[in-house]
């Protein structure tokens, strides 16, 4: 959404609700023990009947998300079906807004300044709210709006990460593997320190991962595997990871660079070395910069490269599809979404259903592309290896081949103010 915001050029406008979970009565009939310091002297015995929820209790967050809901439909929005953290409102005497909403931290954005602030007005009426103003902070991510472009990072949070594991002074690494490492199992027995310092590391490499650094996606998930029994290798090799992130501390994830639509490239290798498994990776890029991303192993062994292509092409068709289905509710209307591949059999195969012979043996859900491209949805287009940028999230590139391909995932240094 944030990228779309920089495409289109909206105004955004942030608001923290206080005490969220605290509004909603319950549905049913809930009692608590006293808590410490309101025991009432002589009832020591008795027990409190809930009437609202509270912070810890199961059935909070779902509550408060139906109170929200119920006042979203008052002031005219409607919760999307494809995302229910995403609310819109489109009507003929204004503008359209639309409001991302997770737990207690809510953006708005719309093209018209004035009535998207107004629209935030009459929600901070209903609920009591502390005005953030112009959004530059969601979820931990700070976001810096320069002209047209809007850039995320997480340099506070990394900063932290790199002192804990005491690495903010480690010498940067031009990629976040060594070039040609293959990761192995450990056969000697676990080492509870090294696996409780390894998991840490993994763990906040994760996050780092998910929200603003897709270059490492390969690396932290490739590692990853090996945390139920990591060897002082894997130990080594999970800090190589940091030290790539010292010598991009200050970089960010950029939207608005470019006025293109959504293209995605879809890419995988033949074969793990130990599990034999394809690795299967995708990247889709909105407003010039990544929005999702993936490199996870495949659940079933392919027989050859045009398989294990032909696999992630339907992994990344299920992305795809949900990112059409997102647009159309907000009204804004996709052609078919291209979709980069570099392996001419599996693209050929794909709109072909009479090729039984070479894919009857593959799993049925992965034959879902073949509705996909039939439908319009996506449209298949062949590249070239080198032009394939999927390729980063497969295996440890030299350092020029991966650098070009960073550039492409909107990965760059920006000097914020």
């Amino acid at each position: 959404m944030i990228a779309l915001a920089a495409q289109q050029q909206w105004h955004m406008t942030s608001v923290d609700i206080k005490t969220a979970f605290l509004y909603r009565e319950l549905d049913e009939e809930l009692f608590m023990e006293q808590p410490e310091g309101f025991v009432i002297k002589g009832q020591e015995r008795k027990v409190f009947c809930l009437k609202h929820a509270l912070y810890g209790l199961k059935q909070a967050a779902l509550q408060w998300w139906k109170a929200l809901d119920k006042s979203m439909e008052c002031l005219g929005f409607r919760c999307t079906k494809s995302d229910s953290g995403i609310f819109i409102l489109t009507s003929s005497k204004g503008p359209c807004v639309i409001v991302i909403v997770y737990v207690n931290d809510a953006i708005f954005m719309g093209p018209d300044r004035h009535y998207t602030n107004r629209k935030k007005a009459q929600f901070i009426k209903e609920w009591d709210c502390r005005d953030l103003g112009d959004t530059k902070e969601f979820l931990r991510m700070k976001i810096h709006h320069q002209g047209t472009l809007k850039s995320l990072e997480q340099k506070d949070y990394l900063r932290t990460v790199l002192e804990c594991f005491n690495m903010h002074n480690a010498r940067a690494a031009p990629t976040p593997l060594p070039q040609g490492y293959v990761p192995t199992p450990n056969e000697t027995p676990e080492n509870p320190k090294c696996k409780l310092h390894y998991q840490q590391v993994i763990g906040s490499l994760l996050y780092l991962m998910l929200r603003t650094h897709p270059d490492i996606a390969f690396a932290v998930t490739k590692m990853s595997q090996f945390a139920a029994n990591p060897s002082e290798e894997h130990l080594s090799k999970a800090l190589y990871i940091c030290r790539y992130l010292v010598g991009t501390t200050d970089y960010s994830l950029t939207y608005g660079r470019s006025r293109d639509g959504i293209i995605a490239y879809a890419d995988s290798d033949w074969g793990s070395a130990h599990t034999r498994r394809s690795n299967t990776s995708y990247i889709v890029l909105i407003s010039g910069a990544a929005v999702s991303w993936q490199s996870k192993a495949q659940k079933t062994i392919a027989l050859s490269s045009t398989e294990a292509e032909y696999m992630a092409l339907s992994d990344t068709c299920h992305q795809l599809v949900w990112i059409q289905n997102l647009f159309g509710e907000l009204r804004i209307n996709l052609r078919s979404i291209p979709l980069c591949g570099d392996n001419q059999g599996s693209i050929f195969i794909a709109p072909n259903a009479v090729q039984e012979k070479q894919t009857k043996h593959i799993d049925i859900r992965y034959h879902y592309i073949r509705e996909v491209v039939e439908s319009g949805k996506v449209e298949l287009y062949f590249v070239k290896t080198a032009e394939n940028y999927a390729n980063i999230f497969t295996k440890n590139l030299s350092r020029d081949k991966y650098l070009k391909c960073r550039s492409t995932l909107g990965i760059s240094f920006e000097q914020n103010t």
